[in-house]
């Protein structure tokens, strides 16, 4: 297959990829968002097309159109790469929020650094300070994953004497990620901030996890944790501050805290709820009166940790189907053979599958074998579905619970926000027919990496915004909800 590069301006990136490759697959690694879902309506993903051809499709030159985008400008969500291309990424010259609306932020001299330490990646931009631009992007696999892809397995291996390897791995490899980019942009820091999950932040911060490997998992050293570069063994200076930002209780991180930020939920009227569908499962419901948040164990399947052909969202991996004359078609990420499937074709594929009654209420497959090929290659068995359902019933019950404790119906949610790595793929429709969200799919909306734009909001704020959201929210510990396994049970069927 033929390969062609697509240079990145003002990164000066340069990635290979296969043809006929949807940009949506390539350009989300490096924290662009897709606010609409690719759908064409918003206009965030646009890219000014430097050199190089991008063809546009009828719909595509509507789209453009409507939004008043002359001739040197694509949607990324409705392009493909069928050559060599160079792109002015414009999603970098500002911020954008759930509400897609630009961050109103106050300029300040300098330069600083937005890190969302993930469990599976980690994401750091450098941001012009004065102007909230993005000058430079790193990615990276967390070095962690070497001692398990799930946050237990990696308490786990602080409690079996790997805790200051694991802490030394990521302190290091952040720090290769700034001066990275300081190569490319030799200008004077003058704050990091970071945001990740509680464990991270524990690791991170070369602090005990062992509160966290057991009941009630409550930890009192979840505050915002603040270091000088030499305390991480970083040789280059950071003027002002290096802060891990705190995190909200047991498995409720200063990810969710940023993608409140992010969200502006703690700010509106209505209720509006924030689900991260990445390796932990949060979910965050409120006003701004008050929220209410928990963790579930929804993770793992979406993130394809416990799928018999699950992986991430890279390439090879179904990131979605759909059912077209009676028959399932898969769309790969990278436009190459399918290897797997990851979370958002798992929602797909279950949704179909209930659709074509391959599958009955209770999760059984009713031909009564043992599995269901969606390509030649690729198939979802028995367990694998029944994954799925413990996902989902942990979603729905936690939204359910979490409304309770507010005293209002699910109905009365008017909003609700979907992170998480995968989210750019995901099918709203199918989300709603598999029982996931309770909802109109009109209240919801894919967001992408909120734990991102939260650290980018957290670089101009002060701890005025923190203490705001920290002051009205309220971690729930589901489990000890009276009715939780009632309703887990009852969530589970389809």
């Amino acid at each position: 297959m033929n390969k062609h590069t697509i240079r990145l301006h003002p990164l000066g990136k340069e990635i290979q990829v296969n043809d006929q490759t949807p940009l949506i697959d390539v350009l989300h690694e490096f924290g662009i968002e897709f606010p609409c879902g690719g759908k064409g309506t918003c206009g965030k993903c646009k890219v000014r097309l430097l050199d190089g051809e991008i063809e546009t499709t009828e719909i595509h030159g509507k789209r453009k159109e409507q939004l008043g985008l002359s001739n040197d400008w694509r949607l990324a969500c409705f392009s493909s790469c069928t050559g060599d291309i160079t792109l002015e990424i414009e999603q970098f010259n500002h911020l954008i929020l759930a509400d897609e609306s630009e961050f109103d932020f106050s300029p300040q001299p300098g330069f600083g650094i937005a890190v969302d330490l993930g469990t599976t990646t980690v994401v750091a931009q450098l941001v012009d300070l004065s102007s909230a631009k993005v000058l430079a992007v790193e990615t990276l696999l967390n070095p962690q994953i070497r001692f398990g892809a799930d946050l237990i397995s990696r308490i786990q291996a602080c409690l079996d004497g790997h805790s200051t390897e694991m802490t030394q791995k990521i302190r290091s490899a952040i720090g290769i990620m700034i001066v990275l980019m300081l190569k490319k942009h030799p200008v004077e820091l003058q704050k990091v901030v970071l945001v990740g999950n509680s464990v991270m932040q524990l690791i991170f911060g070369n602090c005990d996890v062992s509160p966290l490997s057991m009941y009630p998992f409550h930890n009192e050293n979840l505050g915002l944790k603040t270091f000088l570069p030499e305390d991480l063994d970083w040789n280059f200076q950071v003027n002002q501050s290096i802060q891990f930002f705190p995190s909200i209780g047991s498995f409720v991180g200063s990810d969710i805290l940023a993608g409140i930020a992010a969200t502006g939920l703690h700010r509106k009227e209505n209720y509006t709820a924030l689900i991260d569908l990445g390796t932990n499962g949060e979910i965050v419901l409120g006003n701004q009166n008050q929220i209410v948040c928990a963790s579930t164990a929804a993770g793992p399947a979406f993130e394809g940790a416990n799928i018999s052909m699950g992986m991430r969202a890279v390439t090879g991996a179904i990131s979605s189907l759909s059912l077209v004359d009676g028959k399932i078609e898969a769309c790969v990420i990278g436009n190459s053979t399918a290897k797997g499937i990851c979370g958002s074709a798992l929602i797909d594929a279950v949704s179909i599958l209930r659709k074509l009654d391959l599958i009955g209420m209770f999760g059984e497959i009713n031909s009564g074998e043992v599995q269901i090929h969606l390509t030649e290659k690729v198939f979802l068995t028995q367990k694998d579905i029944n994954e799925f359902q413990l996902a989902k019933a942990a979603i729905a019950a936690g939204l359910t619970i979490l409304a309770g404790k507010l005293e209002i119906q699910i109905s009365e949610i008017q909003e609700v926000y979907i992170a998480g790595g995968f989210g750019n793929y995901i099918n709203i429709g199918n989300l709603v027919a598999a029982g996931m969200i309770e909802l109109p799919e009109e209240k919801i909306h894919k967001m992408g990496n909120t734990a991102l734009i939260g650290a980018k909001i957290f670089l101009f704020s002060g701890a005025e915004l923190t203490d705001e959201i920290l002051l009205k929210t309220r971690h729930i510990n589901l489990e000890g909800d009276p009715n939780f396994q009632d309703i887990y049970v009852d969530k589970m069927l389809f």
